[in-house]
């Protein structure tokens, strides 16, 4: 019996970071000696172990057998006799291909993986098997966003192979989703979204994003061209805020695919486009709903953030409620402007209209949050007659005028 470490642990210590999580691949084992040492069995379609101390992943080696069209359709082989060259054969891209050895301080490499890593490169083991499995080409764009890695060319030609013949509608909603969410937390979520593009799963699997390229932005304030560039833009300025607020830099200018094109480049109206929008998306991947709605709040009131110095003290009461739920949640209106400021900063340009706007923004956001904290305090039976007054539907006006004569 041999163990080695294995994957994305081996990668990292090579790139000299900290591993996450530790797996760990036996070689010359059965299932009853596992169980004999203790492990407990965890895997249904392949023997998975789990440490009785420390509770890391053992897995038996194995070789994999393509059985139908979709990614979970295999039949994995296992036994004592599998080979490390063999188990190799299986894994996705040589970066995450290598082996460790604890007992002999040596990392065993059979696929030229050490070489890619230090080159910056990720690239496919073997073409049969990359080919078997569609998800690889989402876990291709992840690893592309988290490492920060380019493609391979070989690796990229096959991606665009497997996406032009249709292999990408064998994945769940529930795979493409994970897929994204764990590309959201990395910091080029950006870099995801353009190797997606290139290599054609996102007009396949988020086609509503892929028009943004085809929609032409006013170049006086956008002379990156296009809404698909200025998205990316925006994603890089959000590089390390969460999930949630780069999944809604990443729709918040969606309406303006559907725009008029007696309005280009106009884009009017595109921020009220963009709800129905986004909630087709949402369902069609089973986004969940926190993302939904924060996505839907951003696309919908960013353009009125553009206005907020210019605002009357009613109507910037009114905004004040509708994005943090009548001053219920702080956290929401911190997000809303950190993505607001994304959107602003997120250009090709630094003239002196964009740094004009760019200094409104910074002042919009220091009154949405001192505002905040004043509203937050300003309880409705602190409005005089308040015992007397009646509560019908005129009563959440009378709130709101009472509350505008505290804004500063």
């Amino acid at each position: 019996m041999k163990t080695y470490l294995v994957g994305g642990a081996v990668r990292d210590m090579v790139l000299g970071r900290p591993p996450h999580d530790s797996d760990y691949v036996v070689f010359g084992a059965t299932p009853e000696e596992m169980t004999a040492l203790g492990f407990e069995r965890v895997g249904k379609d392949f023997p998975v172990f789990l440490h009785p101390q420390t509770h890391d992943e053992y897995a038996l080696a194995r070789k994999e057998i393509k059985t139908g069209d979709k990614h979970t359709d295999f039949k994995f082989v296992f036994g004592p006799d599998i080979t490390p060259a063999e188990d190799m054969q299986r894994r996705d891209f040589t970066c995450n291909a290598l082996m460790f050895d604890a007992e002999n301080n040596k990392i065993i490499d059979l696929v030229g993986g050490v070489e890619d890593i230090h080159n910056r490169v990720i690239r496919h083991v073997n073409t049969e098997h990359f080919i078997e499995d569609p998800l690889r080409v989402l876990r291709m764009c992840r690893f592309a966003a988290k490492l920060d890695f380019e493609i391979a060319p070989e690796t990229m030609k096959l991606a665009q192979d497997m996406t032009r013949t249709g292999m990408l509608n064998h994945l769940t909603s529930e795979r493409i989703w994970k897929e994204i969410e764990s590309a959201l937390n990395t910091d080029h979520f950006d870099k995801f979204i353009r190797t997606m593009r290139e290599c054609g799963a996102l007009k396949v699997l988020l086609p509503e994003v892929d028009k943004l390229w085809d929609t032409p932005e006013r170049t006086d304030y956008h002379p990156e061209g296009n809404s698909g560039e200025h998205t990316m833009l925006v994603l890089q300025q959000g590089y390390n805020l969460s999930p949630k607020i780069k999944f809604a830099l990443l729709l918040h200018d969606i309406g303006k695919i559907d725009t008029p094109k007696d309005i280009l480049p106009r884009h009017i109206g595109h921020d009220k486009a963009a709800a129905p929008i986004i909630e087709k998306i949402c369902k069609r991947l089973k986004v969940p709903n926190k993302y939904r709605d924060f996505a839907q709040l951003v696309a919908k009131n960013h353009m009125k953030f553009h206005n907020v110095p210019q605002m009357r003290n009613y109507k910037f009461v009114t905004f004040l409620e509708e994005l943090t739920d009548n001053f219920r949640d702080g956290r929401k209106m911190i997000d809303f402007m950190r993505a607001c400021k994304c959107d602003s900063f997120g250009r090709g340009s630094a003239s002196a209209e964009v740094k004009k706007e760019n200094d409104e923004i910074f002042a919009a956001a220091r009154r949405c949050l001192h505002n905040f904290r004043i509203q937050r305090g300003l309880r409705a039976d602190a409005m005089p007659n308040f015992e007397t007054m009646p509560k019908d539907k005129t009563f959440k006006l009378k709130l709101t005028e009472f509350r505008s004569k505290y804004i500063h």
